[in-house]
């Protein structure tokens, strides 16, 4: 029997506000264990706490970003639970009325630029829990309790993903997005967005879901497909061979490459949440709202397809630049000159600007490259005025000073032979002297000719128009 996978998602990201999300705490990651903590978010006796309307704010961009509806009038309730490093014994979240719901990302899940709509149930937003510290230095845990209140949003998916492929199409949607916004740092290694995962499997044409299983805080993504095809050949295997897939909650060890057993599934009961008494009803007035709405900019996904559109980019090209706003902008800016073509300010963009500021360690903005700068040089390319590989010496100049592409091209004699006079006389030169080469290209050798142009190149000092060349010598060869 073939099987469907069945996927959804529940993502918690943590906001970065300069203090967590009940108290005046620094929200900070790497601080001395137990420094940024306060006896509120210690859940010290007779403490109150108060919403950060920053965590609020936050939270409706990325609702506005991901299609939700908002709801501005919803409250904060207490999620029980008992662990170590939950000293309040509960948590602050939201159950039945979440801050975002019914929305929806269209994730781009081919090069080709198709997308697959993946439906957002909801975004709540909520408190994080501290932090366990295992070693072998001491017999059992430590917490430390830096993390405690620090604000988290969840986002949780519909189970609309059919494979571990589409899972990371969403997942690098969801982070773009955070990052775009300027909510989220989304650093996987500091613990700042993580997932939950839940997956069950179905005979293909059925519409009726399996029984899910939930993997707990899966810390990247790469980590999330494995885990995905993991557990869908885990229940697999577990139904043809006549068994029961069992709800429950797993935790996935990436070293191991496999999940083990935590505890049966909790239902909602379990937690018995209940409006928290101690915070008053969350409202967002219609006015704030719009000003949120119309803070949102254009998006990863949509950002992307313009440029693949726009401007006949392909995917990879598209996607590094939606990756880097900056990129894209100076992109734009410098395509909107009109005086070169947009693959190329793409290619040297993507290639030799990007080498030269990473291995400096800075941005775009760190350098003197202007946009009518880089058009110069690149117009100067493409009309043959100078070649690729002297253009290459003319960005190392213009770069960090403020001389323009033509001001090295005077200085240094960069300027390409076009001169098809002086040109033909290279050309017999370098044939007459290259005998048995002319010979072997004539006798099918082919790659023979890219000998003779590196020849005359070498002949021109660089300066000669390859392509003039190469045209002269294919004319005399074949003639």
């Amino acid at each position: 029997m073939k099987y469907e996978i069945v996927v959804g998602l529940e993502v918690h990201a943590e906001l970065n506000t300069k203090t967590k999300i009940y108290c005046g705490c620094k929200n900070s990651f790497g601080s001395m264990v137990n420094s940024n903590c306060c006896p509120i978010c210690t859940g010290m006796p007779g403490t109150l706490p108060t919403l950060n309307k920053s965590v609020v704010d936050y939270a409706v961009r990325m609702g506005y970003a991901l299609h939700c509806s908002i709801n501005n009038i919803c409250k904060m309730d207490r999620k029980n639970y008992f662990y170590p490093d939950l000293p309040k014994a509960y948590q602050i979240s939201q159950f039945d009325i979440p801050l975002c719901e019914n929305g929806y990302i269209d994730a781009i899940v081919d090069e080709e630029g198709h997308t697959k709509r993946i439906g957002v149930t909801r975004i709540h937003i909520e408190e994080d829990a501290g932090k366990l510290i295992h070693s072998d230095d001491f017999a059992g845990s430590l917490v430390d309790f830096n993390r405690c209140g620090v604000p988290l949003i969840e986002i949780v998916s519909e189970p609309d993903m059919r494979s571990s492929a589409e899972a990371k199409a969403y997942l690098d949607t969801i982070k773009a997005t955070l990052q775009y916004l300027g909510i989220s740092d989304c650093k996987m290694q500091e613990g700042s967005i993580r997932c939950d995962v839940n997956v069950s499997v179905r005979p293909e044409g059925s519409t009726e879901f399996g029984t899910r299983v939930e993997m707990k805080n899966v810390n990247s993504f790469s980590a999330t497909v494995r885990a995905i095809e993991y557990e869908a050949a885990r229940q697999i295997e577990i139904l043809e061979n006549g068994g029961e897939i069992h709800q429950e909650t797993r935790r996935w060890d990436d070293i191991a490459g496999k999940n083990i057993l935590l505890r049966s599934k909790e239902d909602a009961q379990d937690y018995r949440y209940f409006p928290e008494p101690d915070l008053k009803t969350v409202y967002v007035e219609e006015s704030r709202l719009a000003e949120l709405k119309a803070s949102i900019p254009e998006l990863p996904n949509d950002k992307l397809l313009r440029l693949m559109k726009q401007y006949k980019l392909p995917y990879f090209d598209a996607n590094l630049m939606a990756e880097n706003p900056d990129k894209a902008d100076y992109f734009e800016a410098v395509a909107a000159l009109g005086s070169c073509q947009p693959k190329n300010i793409s290619n040297w963009l993507l290639g030799d600007i990007t080498r030269i500021i990473n291995e400096k360690n800075l941005t775009l903005a760190d350098t003197s490259l202007s946009a009518e700068k880089l058009a110069e040089m690149l117009a100067m390319i493409e009309k043959g005025e100078i070649s690729t590989t002297a253009g290459k010496t003319v960005l190392e100049e213009i770069i960090f000073s403020d001389k323009t592409a033509a001001d090295v091209v005077e200085e240094k004699g960069l300027r390409q032979m076009n001169d098809t006079a002086a040109l033909e006389q290279v050309v017999r030169d370098i044939l007459a002297a290259n005998p048995k080469v002319v010979e072997d290209y004539r006798g099918g050798k082919t790659n023979a000719l890219g000998f003779l142009v590196g020849q005359c190149m070498r002949a021109s000092k660089g300066k000669g128009n390859p392509n003039i060349m190469r045209e002269m010598l294919e004319k005399a060869l074949n003639g």
